[in-house]
């Protein structure tokens, strides 16, 4: 007869086969698909921007073009409740994942063929690419909630980001090195064609086995679509609790969007550094620390819970800007950048596993597509409004006053954890119920 500690044993989830099933692989490659487009219309465009003349001002607007993503769940419904014709028979999920791919390919082959010489209309490239990255978002997070059970997320999401930042890697790293040897249009040809991968990948997956009722009426469609998921969320918490912790989602990222945007390749250019160095630093390197970042937020998380670790990442990653500083009095010094890149993409790793821990304890997962887009949407909107005037706050104040204003900026999210650190520190475990 077996013992309890037997039983108990032969229970317990093997880590293995969570990260060697087909679906934690298939989320590897499309996390490589969701990473590659969002440098393409952020900081590595800003770089070709650059090159070409464009003064920072504008450059720090165009690449803000990722800012579409914070908008995602205005158009999340649509991929919940309504299948794209031509693409019926791949299902709800592939086919709007498919659609978004090739729209994806399509854009950054326009961008290619226009360059920012033709600046309006390589405008215009820029935001349907960033809008059709945006689309495969919320397509990806949907397929992955769907795919497996809540016992078998915690691999998908591992996997998902490393796939993600393998992506980065591409679109960051490697785009900048070769564009030290060949023309930025054959850089964004050329990540074109790797695009063709997540595509094939799309294509031999299988779709999640999830039937849904389709309404009586147009008007049930809106109100099960569009009004009941974010009626929900106030429902569950009540308006006081639901709109701090709201408000508390919009603030608390802050510091760590305001850097991603377009003023970072100026500000690394301006300190000396060639475009290979920038690569091989912040982009290789700096990869590799953000993935064991994750690694630690990960295992904080699981010893600490979503909250508490949320609370300590959240002053780390804003503290963490201020290493910048540095290469203001260090001019073209790679020891100086790599530790700023090192504390920097550390900070940025761990605060990963306990946002995405946190904003998945407060879905219901009745509404998980939508609910999980409109809040992790919420997450990046202020920041990248931010990031958006940088060039202006950078030629009014020197970059040294931007950083420095990126830091203070978290000081109303802290105010506002310390107010909801009751109701979230206590019932963590009802919230994962």
């Amino acid at each position: 007869m077996p013992t309890d500690a037997a039983v108990t044993a032969a229970r317990k989830p093997s880590i293995w086969r969570s990260f060697s099933q087909p679906a934690a692989w298939t989320m590897c490659l499309l996390g490589f698909s969701s990473g590659l487009p969002f440098l393409l219309v952020a900081g590595t465009l800003a770089f070709w921007l650059k090159q070409n003349g464009i003064v920072l001002k504008d450059i720090t607007m165009i690449a803000s073009a990722g800012m579409t993503y914070a908008f995602k769940f205005v158009w999340a419904p649509l991929l919940d409740h309504w299948r794209l014709p031509g693409f019926r028979r791949l299902g709800q999920r592939r086919g709007w994942l498919l659609f978004a791919q090739l729209g994806v390919i399509v854009g950054l082959l326009a961008m290619a063929i226009l360059t920012p010489h033709q600046l309006v209309p390589f405008v215009v490239a820029t935001l349907f690419v960033a809008f059709m990255g945006a689309t495969q978002d919320i397509a990806i997070d949907a397929y992955r909630i769907e795919i497996a059970p809540p016992s078998a997320q915690g691999a998908l999401v591992a996997t998902y980001s490393l796939g993600y930042r393998l992506g980065l890697l591409v679109a960051g790293a490697l785009a900048l090195i070769l564009a030290d040897h060949i023309p930025w249009v054959t850089v964004y040809m050329l990540l074109s064609v790797v695009m063709i991968v997540p595509v094939v990948t799309t294509l031999m997956m299988r779709e999640p086995d999830v039937r849904r009722a389709a309404p009586a009426t147009w008007r049930a469609a809106m109100r099960e679509s569009v009004i009941d998921p974010f009626a929900d969320f106030f429902r569950r918490y009540g308006w006081a609790v639901a709109g701090l912790t709201l408000l508390f989602i919009l603030l608390f990222k802050v510091p760590e969007q305001a850097i991603i945007g377009g003023v970072m390749s100026p500000f690394y250019r301006d300190m000396g550094f060639s475009m290979t160095e920038i690569g091989a630093v912040t982009k290789i390197y700096g990869i590799w620390i953000g993935i064991a970042g994750a690694f630690v937020g990960g295992a904080a998380v699981a010893r600490w819970g979503a909250w508490r670790t949320l609370g300590v990442c959240i002053v780390l990653e804003s503290c963490s800007n201020l290493l910048y500083l540095m290469l203001l009095a260090h001019h073209g010094n790679l020891m100086v950048l790599t530790m700023a890149i090192s504390g920097q993409n550390f900070a940025e790793g761990l605060l990963g596993p306990p946002t995405v821990a946190f904003l998945s304890l407060l879905v219901n997962r009745q509404h998980t597509a939508t609910q999980y887009a409109l809040l992790s949407s919420l997450v990046n909107l202020p920041g990248k409004v931010l990031g958006f005037f940088a060039g202006g706050i950078v030629m009014a104040m020197g970059y040294g006053g931007y950083f420095i204003i990126t830091v203070f900026s978290v000081l109303p999210a802290m105010l506002l954890f310390a107010c909801l650190w009751r109701r979230f520190s206590k019932d963590e475990p009802a919230l994962a119920g």
